[in-house]
């Protein structure tokens, strides 16, 4: 066991204990700290049994801390290790699942509290843009993401207690707060002398977008219920650089309420390779489902079948749902997944080959759906505006086979199919042109390694766009055309010169997968370094061109970095 200084001991307890006793009476300034807001009562004898010797129950049967707090599955379960990891809290396995769901439930977040921040359960890389100004993005998102606070909800001591932890643990975090505020006006009557800091900004503007009461809590607590989901479920997921796919999913009761089993097939409307999964999951206050699959066996580090996590959201009614399930050693793969309820009721799950062409004669469509009516005419079958059936070549329950024209002078847009009562909304766009391609993801990061870390993946693809209304591309009017076929290269990205970083990095396929080289020095390149670096990585359209006959070209910017040597999302906390 390796031996800790003195002094180091001395810190982690001096950590522990104002943890501990901040818990206990609102911090070193307990007697002017106290609680205003009305606090939600813990009712489960477990939580009490577990919680309480640091968390202090009142006569309205409040713990001190816990009562003036909510948050996600992810957030309970982070909160009860660092409770064993600082405070030494005694816990097994199965009483911490227990507790995570029972404070999920009552002392959750609402569906409509949730949703905005589920890309952070589902392990999703993107560029945030729910960060309202510079002054919240460096105040709480220079360290992790502002989804991480969002997925809280706290009174306004709490949050006031939260700024002061990390104050405590985090040096950094004091030199983030302590900067002047970048665009926040001063508070009326505060002393001109006496700036306003990123952490003052902070402490009124959480409070007001994330408070401990709210309508939507209010609702979802006096509506929440035992989910019933066990049925016949119908798929539609889509994967970068794979196409779509649709499907259909089983879910059964597992051995408690919240507790179920899933066998799901997914088929390809690329090339009709067939996906077999199994799997099992817990839903978190009636909506939050977390849950784990697999199939057959994963060949290779994109494989379809490879065993994965499961992050949805079920709407309030239960009808439907919408997700993510995602593998890989930093989730760097995954489905984009909805599920809609499978009823004796026709639906439209999709339509393919996608995008058509204004001015297109006899196109072949295929609408794929659920309980599809065998016999219709062509008149029957509403395409949308601009876009006319000629004749039904096939019709199955789950598979209709469509001619159609698309009229020179269609505009160009998304259209809703109906068949039957059932409406499937943007089911494909008609264009007259693509005016200009994007390498997606726009922006990506992969990590080396191979020898004693894992390597981080990437996948790319080209969407084509049309320009709006306006004319001008990228400007929210504009219309997505879909994937078109691109030649993809590297080039060096001139942030240092001479660094020969297309050279190191790794390889691009010719489909656009990026796996990058192994972790460590290089004694090949330049001063022995590392195989990290920037680039570009280069789509070229095949055969879209633009107004002077040249291939249409999209470039993202992607950094090759090194292994993520500690992790501090815990990723651990959702299995």
């Amino acid at each position: 066991m390796k031996r800790l200084p003195v002094t180091k001991l001395g810190l982690l307890a001096l950590f522990s204990a104002s943890v501990v006793f901040a818990q206990t009476d609102g911090g070193p300034d307990g007697a002017t700290m106290k609680e205003t807001e009305a606090g939600i009562p813990v009712t489960d004898p477990l939580v009490t049994e577990k919680c309480s010797a640091c968390h202090t129950a009142d006569a309205k049967g409040n713990l001190s801390r816990i009562s003036w707090v909510r948050t996600t599955p992810e957030g309970w379960a982070q909160a009860i290790k660092r409770m064993v990891r600082l405070n030494g809290l005694a816990i097994t396995p199965e009483e911490s699942r227990a507790i995570v769901k029972s404070l999920s439930a009552s002392h959750g977040l609402a569906p409509e509290e949730a949703r905005p921040v589920m890309y952070l359960p589902e392990k999703r890389m993107l560029d945030e843009t729910i960060i309202p100004n510079e002054t919240m993005r460096g105040a709480c998102a220079s360290c992790h993401s502002y989804a991480q606070p969002l997925s809280w909800r706290r009174s306004k001591l709490e949050w006031k207690t939260l700024q002061d932890l990390h104050v405590a643990l985090y040096s950094q975090a004091d030199a983030q707060y302590r900067r002047p505020a970048e665009d926040s006006e001063q508070p009326t009557g505060r002393d001109p002398k006496d700036k306003l800091t990123r952490g003052d900004y902070a402490l009124t503007y959480m409070p007001k977008v994330a408070p401990l009461h709210t309508p939507e809590w209010a609702a979802w607590s006096a509506r929440q219920r035992n989910p019933r989901l066990a049925g016949e479920w119908l798929v539609v997921a889509s994967v970068p650089g794979k196409g779509r796919y649709v499907g259909e999913l089983s879910i059964a009761a597992g051995r408690q309420a919240d507790e179920f089993t899933t066998r799901a097939t997914l088929r390809s409307l690329t090339d009709g390779d067939t996906v077999n999964r199994t799997g099992t999951g817990i839903v978190y206050a009636g909506y939050s489902w977390r849950g784990s699959s697999t199939g057959a066996g994963a060949a290779k580090p994109d494989d379809l079948t490879s065993a994965a996590r499961e992050a949805l959201w079920f709407a309030p009614d239960q009808q439907s749902a919408q997700g993510r399930w995602f593998w890989g050693d930093y989730q760097e793969f995954g489905y984009d997944v909805k599920l809609v309820r499978a009823t004796a009721a026709p639906a439209i799950l999709a339509v393919t080959p996608g995008p058509v062409k204004a001015g297109t004669k006899g196109v072949q469509l295929r609408i794929l759906g659920h309980n599809l009516p065998a016999s219709l005419s062509a008149a029957d079958v509403d395409l949308g505006a601009g876009v006319s059936v000629t004749k039904i070549v096939s019709a199955s329950p789950k598979e209709m086979v469509v001619t159609a024209d698309v009229a020179p002078g269609a505009s160009s847009g998304q259209r809703h199919v109906a068949i039957a009562g059932a409406v499937l909304e943007q089911a494909f766009p008609v264009f007259h042109k693509i005016d200009y391609i994007k390498a997606t993801p726009e922006t990506a990061l992969s990590r080396l390694g191979g020898i004693k870390f894992p390597k981080g993946y990437q996948q790319f693809e080209a969407i084509g766009y049309e320009n709006g209304l306006d004319g001008k591309p990228n400007t929210p009017d504009d219309i997505a055309v879909g994937p078109v076929a691109a030649d993809w290269a590297m080039q060096e990205f001139l942030s240092v010169f001479y660094d020969d970083d297309t050279k190191y990095v790794g390889a691009l396929s010719p489909s656009a997968f990026f796996t990058p080289a192994e972790e460590g020095p290089n004694p090949a390149r330049r001063f022995g370094r590392n195989n990290y670096g920037e680039v570009w990585v280069v789509a070229t359209a095949k055969t879209e061109k633009d107004k002077f006959g040249k291939p249409l070209s999209a470039r993202s910017y992607m950094v090759v970095t090194v292994p993520a040597y500690q992790k501090w999302d815990q990723p651990e906390v959702s299995r």
